[in-house]
Protein backbone atom coordinates (compact mmCIF):
# COMPACT_ATOMS: atom_id res chain seq x y z
CA UNK A 1 0.00 0.00 0.00
CA UNK A 2 1.08 3.34 -0.84
CA UNK A 3 1.99 6.11 1.45
CA UNK A 4 -0.69 8.12 0.21
CA UNK A 5 -2.86 5.62 0.64
CA UNK A 6 -3.02 5.79 4.27
CA UNK A 7 -3.92 9.13 4.35
CA UNK A 8 -7.32 9.79 5.84
CA UNK A 9 -8.29 12.78 3.82
CA UNK A 10 -6.73 12.30 0.24
CA UNK A 11 -6.25 15.59 -2.03
CA UNK A 12 -8.29 14.98 -5.36
CA UNK A 13 -8.05 16.36 -8.99
CA UNK A 14 -10.55 16.24 -10.97
CA UNK A 15 -9.51 16.61 -14.34
CA UNK A 16 -12.28 17.66 -17.18
CA UNK A 17 -11.17 17.56 -20.77
CA UNK A 18 -13.63 20.54 -22.29
CA UNK A 19 -14.68 20.76 -25.92
CA UNK A 20 -17.49 23.12 -26.78
CA UNK A 21 -19.95 21.95 -23.85
CA UNK A 22 -19.94 25.04 -21.61
CA UNK A 23 -23.59 24.41 -20.53
CA UNK A 24 -22.75 20.91 -19.86
CA UNK A 25 -19.82 21.54 -18.01
CA UNK A 26 -22.17 23.83 -15.82
CA UNK A 27 -24.53 21.27 -15.04
CA UNK A 28 -21.39 18.59 -13.92
CA UNK A 29 -19.81 21.99 -11.94
CA UNK A 30 -22.78 22.64 -10.14
CA UNK A 31 -22.88 18.88 -9.21
CA UNK A 32 -19.00 19.48 -7.47
CA UNK A 33 -20.42 21.95 -6.15
CA UNK A 34 -22.39 19.77 -3.62
CA UNK A 35 -19.64 17.43 -3.32
CA UNK A 36 -19.88 15.86 0.85
CA UNK A 37 -16.21 15.52 0.22
CA UNK A 38 -14.55 18.88 -0.02
CA UNK A 39 -11.07 18.01 -0.25
CA UNK A 40 -10.28 18.50 -4.37
CA UNK A 41 -9.59 20.79 -7.11
CA UNK A 42 -11.48 21.14 -10.31
CA UNK A 43 -8.82 21.29 -13.19
CA UNK A 44 -10.34 22.16 -16.44
CA UNK A 45 -8.80 22.02 -19.75
CA UNK A 46 -10.27 23.29 -22.48
CA UNK A 47 -9.23 21.72 -25.38
CA UNK A 48 -8.93 24.51 -28.19
CA UNK A 49 -13.09 24.91 -28.02
CA UNK A 50 -14.99 28.30 -30.25
CA UNK A 51 -17.01 27.91 -27.59
CA UNK A 52 -15.14 28.51 -24.44
CA UNK A 53 -16.14 27.75 -21.03
CA UNK A 54 -13.99 30.49 -19.39
CA UNK A 55 -17.22 32.46 -18.10
CA UNK A 56 -18.57 29.23 -17.03
CA UNK A 57 -15.76 28.52 -14.88
CA UNK A 58 -15.08 32.24 -13.39
CA UNK A 59 -19.14 32.36 -12.13
CA UNK A 60 -17.92 28.87 -9.60
CA UNK A 61 -14.44 30.59 -8.67
CA UNK A 62 -16.08 31.12 -5.22
CA UNK A 63 -17.76 27.55 -4.95
CA UNK A 64 -15.01 25.46 -5.94
CA UNK A 65 -11.17 25.39 -6.26
CA UNK A 66 -11.25 25.90 -9.65
CA UNK A 67 -8.12 26.13 -12.63
CA UNK A 68 -8.97 27.04 -16.23
CA UNK A 69 -6.36 25.92 -18.64
CA UNK A 70 -6.62 26.67 -22.74
CA UNK A 71 -4.98 24.37 -25.28
CA UNK A 72 -4.79 24.39 -29.02
CA UNK A 73 -7.39 21.45 -30.13
CA UNK A 74 -5.55 17.75 -29.83
CA UNK A 75 -8.04 15.71 -28.29
CA UNK A 76 -9.16 14.61 -25.19
CA UNK A 77 -5.97 11.77 -24.57
CA UNK A 78 -4.01 14.82 -24.91
CA UNK A 79 -6.02 17.17 -23.10
CA UNK A 80 -6.19 14.90 -19.79
CA UNK A 81 -2.25 14.88 -20.03
CA UNK A 82 -2.18 18.44 -20.03
CA UNK A 83 -4.26 18.54 -17.39
CA UNK A 84 -2.07 16.18 -15.41
CA UNK A 85 0.95 18.13 -15.91
CA UNK A 86 -0.91 21.00 -14.18
CA UNK A 87 -2.67 19.19 -11.35
CA UNK A 88 -1.80 19.46 -7.53
CA UNK A 89 -3.62 16.61 -5.99
CA UNK A 90 -2.85 12.97 -5.08
CA UNK A 91 -5.03 11.29 -6.65
CA UNK A 92 -6.68 12.15 -9.88
CA UNK A 93 -9.95 11.90 -11.28
CA UNK A 94 -11.04 11.56 -14.64
CA UNK A 95 -14.96 12.79 -15.56
CA UNK A 96 -16.45 13.68 -19.13
CA UNK A 97 -18.16 17.30 -19.23
CA UNK A 98 -21.41 15.33 -20.07
CA UNK A 99 -21.29 13.74 -16.99
CA UNK A 100 -23.49 14.57 -13.80
CA UNK A 101 -22.78 12.83 -10.02
CA UNK A 102 -24.22 12.41 -6.62
CA UNK A 103 -23.08 14.54 -3.60
CA UNK A 104 -21.50 11.36 -2.23
CA UNK A 105 -19.26 10.69 -5.17
CA UNK A 106 -16.28 11.77 -3.82
CA UNK A 107 -16.94 10.47 -0.37
CA UNK A 108 -18.00 7.06 -1.81
CA UNK A 109 -14.40 6.86 -4.10
CA UNK A 110 -12.60 8.07 -0.68
CA UNK A 111 -13.82 5.34 1.87
CA UNK A 112 -13.30 2.55 -0.77
CA UNK A 113 -9.63 3.81 -1.40
CA UNK A 114 -9.31 4.03 2.75
CA UNK A 115 -10.57 0.76 2.79
CA UNK A 116 -9.00 -1.61 -0.07
CA UNK A 117 -6.57 0.72 -2.02
CA UNK A 118 -5.97 0.62 -5.24
CA UNK A 119 -4.08 2.98 -7.83
CA UNK A 120 -6.53 2.60 -10.99
CA UNK A 121 -10.51 2.62 -10.47
CA UNK A 122 -13.13 2.90 -13.04
CA UNK A 123 -16.87 3.39 -12.10
CA UNK A 124 -20.05 2.79 -13.60
CA UNK A 125 -22.80 4.76 -15.72
CA UNK A 126 -26.35 5.03 -15.67
CA UNK A 127 -29.37 7.47 -17.30
CA UNK A 128 -30.78 10.32 -14.99
CA UNK A 129 -34.47 10.92 -14.81
CA UNK A 130 -34.04 14.27 -16.47
CA UNK A 131 -32.88 12.49 -19.62
CA UNK A 132 -34.75 12.33 -22.93
CA UNK A 133 -36.30 8.96 -23.88
CA UNK A 134 -33.49 8.67 -26.84
CA UNK A 135 -30.91 9.48 -23.97
CA UNK A 136 -32.61 7.14 -21.42
CA UNK A 137 -32.26 4.01 -24.63
CA UNK A 138 -29.11 4.74 -25.62
CA UNK A 139 -28.18 4.22 -21.98
CA UNK A 140 -29.74 0.91 -21.51
CA UNK A 141 -28.38 -0.04 -25.15
CA UNK A 142 -25.05 1.22 -23.89
CA UNK A 143 -25.16 -1.12 -20.73
CA UNK A 144 -27.33 -3.47 -21.62
CA UNK A 145 -25.86 -7.81 -21.43
CA UNK A 146 -27.55 -8.26 -25.01
CA UNK A 147 -25.75 -5.90 -26.44
CA UNK A 148 -21.53 -5.45 -25.78
CA UNK A 149 -22.50 -3.08 -23.77
CA UNK A 150 -23.16 -5.56 -21.60
CA UNK A 151 -19.40 -5.70 -20.41
CA UNK A 152 -18.99 -2.11 -19.48
CA UNK A 153 -18.74 -1.71 -15.87
CA UNK A 154 -18.11 -5.15 -14.45
CA UNK A 155 -15.39 -6.72 -12.03
CA UNK A 156 -15.43 -9.44 -14.22
CA UNK A 157 -16.26 -9.29 -18.21
CA UNK A 158 -15.53 -11.56 -21.76
CA UNK A 159 -13.41 -8.94 -22.51
CA UNK A 160 -10.51 -9.77 -20.29
CA UNK A 161 -9.20 -7.71 -17.30
CA UNK A 162 -11.21 -4.86 -16.09
CA UNK A 163 -10.19 -1.62 -17.75
CA UNK A 164 -11.05 1.71 -16.42
CA UNK A 165 -12.92 4.13 -19.24
CA UNK A 166 -12.04 7.74 -18.90
CA UNK A 167 -15.61 8.76 -19.00
CA UNK A 168 -15.55 7.92 -15.28
CA UNK A 169 -12.00 7.07 -14.20
CA UNK A 170 -9.56 7.54 -11.03
CA UNK A 171 -5.70 7.10 -10.59
CA UNK A 172 -3.03 7.82 -8.87
CA UNK A 173 -0.05 10.50 -9.58
CA UNK A 174 1.92 7.24 -9.21
CA UNK A 175 -0.06 5.66 -11.89
CA UNK A 176 0.32 9.29 -14.40
CA UNK A 177 4.62 9.55 -13.21
CA UNK A 178 5.09 5.79 -14.49
CA UNK A 179 3.13 5.55 -17.47
CA UNK A 180 3.48 9.06 -18.51
CA UNK A 181 -0.07 9.73 -19.19
CA UNK A 182 -2.36 8.70 -22.18
CA UNK A 183 -0.05 7.45 -25.46
CA UNK A 184 -2.82 8.60 -27.66
CA UNK A 185 -5.48 11.20 -27.95
CA UNK A 186 -8.10 9.53 -29.46
CA UNK A 187 -9.15 5.97 -31.10
CA UNK A 188 -9.44 4.06 -27.62
CA UNK A 189 -7.15 6.40 -25.39
CA UNK A 190 -8.64 5.56 -22.31
CA UNK A 191 -8.30 1.27 -22.94
CA UNK A 192 -4.38 2.10 -24.14
CA UNK A 193 -3.98 4.03 -21.05
CA UNK A 194 -5.47 1.37 -19.17
CA UNK A 195 -3.82 -1.41 -20.52
CA UNK A 196 -0.51 0.23 -19.86
CA UNK A 197 -0.96 0.61 -16.48
CA UNK A 198 -1.56 -2.92 -15.79
CA UNK A 199 1.13 -4.24 -17.85
CA UNK A 200 3.12 -2.35 -15.15
CA UNK A 201 1.69 -3.96 -12.41
CA UNK A 202 -1.19 -1.62 -11.26
CA UNK A 203 -4.45 -3.38 -10.10
CA UNK A 204 -7.34 -2.11 -11.37
CA UNK A 205 -10.91 -2.30 -9.70
CA UNK A 206 -14.59 -1.29 -9.96
CA UNK A 207 -16.68 0.73 -8.09
CA UNK A 208 -20.21 -0.09 -8.49
CA UNK A 209 -20.94 3.08 -5.95
CA UNK A 210 -19.57 5.70 -7.98
CA UNK A 211 -21.24 5.91 -10.87
CA UNK A 212 -22.11 8.92 -12.91
CA UNK A 213 -24.93 10.00 -15.03
CA UNK A 214 -24.03 9.45 -18.44
CA UNK A 215 -25.73 12.25 -21.07
CA UNK A 216 -24.48 10.42 -24.07
CA UNK A 217 -25.76 11.72 -27.80
CA UNK A 218 -29.20 13.05 -28.09
CA UNK A 219 -29.53 11.63 -31.40
CA UNK A 220 -29.69 8.66 -33.35
CA UNK A 221 -27.53 9.87 -35.81
CA UNK A 222 -24.64 11.03 -33.80
CA UNK A 223 -24.71 7.56 -31.95
CA UNK A 224 -24.15 5.98 -34.92
CA UNK A 225 -21.38 7.93 -35.79
CA UNK A 226 -19.75 7.65 -32.08
CA UNK A 227 -20.26 3.95 -32.25
CA UNK A 228 -18.63 3.84 -35.71
CA UNK A 229 -15.70 5.17 -34.02
CA UNK A 230 -15.31 2.90 -31.26
CA UNK A 231 -15.44 -0.14 -33.60
CA UNK A 232 -12.46 1.55 -35.09
CA UNK A 233 -11.14 2.35 -32.15
CA UNK A 234 -10.94 -1.54 -31.29
CA UNK A 235 -8.60 -2.08 -34.33
CA UNK A 236 -6.73 0.45 -33.35
CA UNK A 237 -5.98 -0.47 -29.71
CA UNK A 238 -4.80 -3.83 -31.31
CA UNK A 239 -2.17 -2.09 -33.81
CA UNK A 240 -0.37 -1.38 -30.00
CA UNK A 241 -1.30 -5.06 -28.55
CA UNK A 242 -2.65 -7.87 -30.74
CA UNK A 243 -3.10 -9.87 -27.80
CA UNK A 244 -5.70 -7.61 -26.61
CA UNK A 245 -8.15 -8.27 -29.91
CA UNK A 246 -11.06 -10.64 -28.52
CA UNK A 247 -13.32 -12.72 -29.54
CA UNK A 248 -16.35 -10.82 -27.75
CA UNK A 249 -15.05 -7.54 -29.98
CA UNK A 250 -16.21 -8.88 -33.09
CA UNK A 251 -19.47 -10.18 -32.10
CA UNK A 252 -20.90 -6.38 -33.47
CA UNK A 253 -19.81 -7.45 -36.82
CA UNK A 254 -21.16 -11.05 -36.69
CA UNK A 255 -24.70 -9.13 -36.08
CA UNK A 256 -24.65 -6.80 -38.48
CA UNK A 257 -23.48 -9.67 -41.06
CA UNK A 258 -26.35 -11.95 -39.79
CA UNK A 259 -29.02 -9.62 -39.90
CA UNK A 260 -27.89 -7.96 -43.23
CA UNK A 261 -27.97 -11.65 -44.54
CA UNK A 262 -31.28 -12.86 -43.50
CA UNK A 263 -33.15 -11.37 -47.13
CA UNK A 264 -30.26 -13.09 -48.93
CA UNK A 265 -30.81 -16.31 -47.46
CA UNK A 266 -34.56 -16.15 -49.08
CA UNK A 267 -33.40 -16.71 -52.33
CA UNK A 268 -30.54 -18.81 -51.38
CA UNK A 269 -32.30 -21.60 -48.97
CA UNK A 270 -35.92 -20.51 -47.72
CA UNK A 271 -35.76 -22.41 -44.16
CA UNK A 272 -32.54 -20.05 -43.42
CA UNK A 273 -34.31 -16.91 -43.76
CA UNK A 274 -37.06 -17.51 -41.93
CA UNK A 275 -34.97 -19.09 -39.25
CA UNK A 276 -32.92 -16.10 -39.07
CA UNK A 277 -36.25 -14.46 -38.56
CA UNK A 278 -37.76 -16.08 -36.03
CA UNK A 279 -33.81 -15.44 -33.89
CA UNK A 280 -34.35 -12.03 -34.68
CA UNK A 281 -37.95 -12.03 -33.03
CA UNK A 282 -36.76 -13.56 -29.98
CA UNK A 283 -34.03 -10.84 -29.64
CA UNK A 284 -36.06 -7.86 -30.50
CA UNK A 285 -38.79 -9.49 -28.18
CA UNK A 286 -35.66 -9.97 -25.37
CA UNK A 287 -34.38 -6.39 -25.91
CA UNK A 288 -37.90 -4.86 -25.23
CA UNK A 289 -38.83 -7.25 -22.17
CA UNK A 290 -35.70 -6.24 -19.98
CA UNK A 291 -35.93 -2.64 -21.33
CA UNK A 292 -39.01 -2.07 -20.17
CA UNK A 293 -38.05 -3.76 -16.93
CA UNK A 294 -35.16 -1.77 -16.73
CA UNK A 295 -36.52 1.72 -17.64
CA UNK A 296 -40.63 1.34 -16.71
CA UNK A 297 -41.15 2.95 -19.86
CA UNK A 298 -42.82 1.26 -22.62
CA UNK A 299 -41.49 4.12 -25.13
CA UNK A 300 -37.82 4.18 -24.23
CA UNK A 301 -37.97 0.12 -24.28
CA UNK A 302 -39.30 0.47 -28.35
CA UNK A 303 -36.56 3.32 -28.55
CA UNK A 304 -34.20 0.61 -26.62
CA UNK A 305 -34.60 -1.49 -29.66
CA UNK A 306 -33.65 0.76 -32.27
CA UNK A 307 -30.58 2.01 -29.92
CA UNK A 308 -29.25 -1.60 -29.65
CA UNK A 309 -29.28 -2.10 -33.72
CA UNK A 310 -27.47 1.69 -34.05
CA UNK A 311 -25.19 0.35 -31.20
CA UNK A 312 -24.50 -2.97 -32.54
CA UNK A 313 -24.51 -2.01 -36.60
CA UNK A 314 -22.15 1.09 -35.94
CA UNK A 315 -19.66 -0.71 -34.23
CA UNK A 316 -19.61 -3.45 -36.42
CA UNK A 317 -19.38 -1.27 -39.67
CA UNK A 318 -15.92 0.65 -37.94
CA UNK A 319 -14.59 -2.39 -37.00
CA UNK A 320 -14.70 -3.78 -40.50
CA UNK A 321 -13.82 -0.54 -41.86
CA UNK A 322 -10.46 0.11 -40.07
CA UNK A 323 -9.88 -3.63 -39.80
CA UNK A 324 -9.61 -3.79 -43.52
CA UNK A 325 -7.52 -0.56 -43.73
CA UNK A 326 -5.32 -2.37 -41.14
CA UNK A 327 -4.83 -5.70 -43.25
CA UNK A 328 -3.22 -3.28 -46.62
CA UNK A 329 -1.49 -0.91 -43.71
CA UNK A 330 2.31 -0.63 -43.03
CA UNK A 331 2.07 -3.31 -39.73
CA UNK A 332 4.68 -0.65 -37.88
CA UNK A 333 1.38 2.16 -38.14
CA UNK A 334 0.64 3.52 -34.89
CA UNK A 335 -2.58 5.87 -35.11
CA UNK A 336 -2.80 8.58 -32.36
CA UNK A 337 -5.68 9.81 -33.24
CA UNK A 338 -4.98 13.43 -32.76
CA UNK A 339 -5.22 14.43 -36.13
CA UNK A 340 -8.66 12.69 -36.47
CA UNK A 341 -12.02 14.46 -35.87
CA UNK A 342 -13.99 12.92 -33.01
CA UNK A 343 -17.72 12.55 -33.94
CA UNK A 344 -20.14 15.21 -32.86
Amino acid sequence: MSPISKLSSRRYSIIIPVYNRPDELEELLACLAQQTYQNFEVVIVEDGSKIKADDVVKSFAGRLDIHYHYKENGGQGFARNHGFERAAGDYFILLDSDALIEPDYLSIVENRLNTDYVDLYGGPDTDHPSFTPIQKAISYSMTSVFTTGGIRGKKNNMGGTFHPRSFNMGLSRKVWERTGGFLTSRMGEDILFSIAALRLGFKSALIPEAFIYHKRRTQFGAFFRQLKFFGRARINIARYYPDELKLVHTFPLLFTLGVCSIPVWYFIFEPFFYLGLWFLGIYVALLFIDALKKTKSAEVAFLSIGAAFVQLFGYGIGFVQEGWKRLWENKAHRETGAAIEYPS
